[in-house]
């Protein structure tokens, strides 16, 4: 069975930065990805990486956010720079396999998520 914990969220005023990171166990079978989700919305593909370090990204978030893994340390991050109040969210990390077209596709493998909020 797949764990995975967010941690990482907080408040940040707008053009601020944070990292999420996400500990999961059985860590590097996987592709991993972040996903968020405001009130009312469905949960969004935000940023994914497969194997060899191959990456995908929403394009609201292109240039902005980078998205890493350390398989020694069993853990995903997302470093996510200039924030605006549109990317307040709960995020939430996800196993699943990025395939070779650029496609992602999520197991039901998540954590219990981590809030962020961009205001001033």
């Amino acid at each position: 069975q797949v764990q995975l914990v967010e941690s990482g969220g907080g408040l940040v005023q707008p053009g601020g930065s944070l990292r999420l990171s996400c500990a999961g166990s059985f860590f590097s079978d996987y592709s991993m990805a972040w996903y968020r989700q405001t009130p009312g919305k469905q949960r969004e593909l935000v940023a994914a990486i497969g194997g060899g370090d191959r990456t995908k990204y929403a394009d609201s978030v292109k240039g902005r956010f980078a998205i890493s893994r350390d398989n020694s340390k069993h853990t995903l991050y997302l470093q996510m720079n200039s924030l605006v109040p549109e990317d307040t969210a709960v995020y939430y990390c996800n196993a699943g396999y990025l395939d070779l077209g650029g496609t992602y596709d999520p197991y039901n493998y998540w954590g219990q998520g981590t809030q962020v909020t961009v205001s001033s």
